[in-house]
């Protein structure tokens, strides 16, 4: 069986490490270390993992901010002294105060994985090759025309998908057929 991934990010090695510590000792998951949240957003659209588990704020945005710039299908857990908790108001976001024991924490990432395994079913639909192809062609064109990032123009597709409750393949066509 293969292990879950999750991201562990904070502001101080040292949390970083001692977390990543209790994670992969009980055997919930592996952990991938991140910095900075320039750094989890890179992780998070190549290796499209589901959870990260963060402080109050990294050392270039604060958690909060980092989540609204996550997929939809992307929890965060983060764990703070309930004072700076009480700061972050967005209810999408599991909080932990600190400290925090080791087994709340392993069932909080437990929970959240278990979560995201049968959410995932739904969030990332199977796609042709065919699909993906098109989706893939839209990004180059938003990519080259509007010089974003492969993530931005995946966001961008999703959002506009999202909003306008049309399947993400058919506004890809449509960024197409716009050219």
């Amino acid at each position: 069986m293969i292990m879950d991934q999750v991201i562990v990010a904070f502001e101080s090695a040292k949390n970083c490490e001692r977390v990543r510590e209790i994670i992969e000792g009980s055997g919930v998951a592996s952990c991938i270390v991140c910095h900075s949240a320039a750094e989890v957003k890179r992780v998070v659209s190549k290796q499209r993992l589901t959870t990260v588990i963060c402080g109050f704020k990294l050392p270039d945005e604060t958690a909060e901010n980092l989540f609204g710039d996550l997929p939809p299908s992307c929890s965060m857990l983060m764990l703070a002294v309930q004072d700076l908790l009480e700061l972050c108001p967005n209810d999408e976001i599991f909080k932990l105060s600190s400290p925090v024991s080791r087994s709340d924490l392993t069932a909080s990432v437990r929970m959240l994985l278990q979560m995201s395994h049968r959410l995932e079913k739904y969030i990332r639909p199977q796609r042709s090759e065919q699909e993906t192809t098109v989706i893939n062609e839209a990004k180059a064109v938003l990519m080259d025309r509007y010089g974003m990032t492969e993530a931005q123009a995946h966001r961008f597709l999703q959002k506009k998908s999202m909003d306008s409750g049309a399947k993400m393949v058919q506004t890809a066509r449509l960024v197409l057929t716009s050219q």
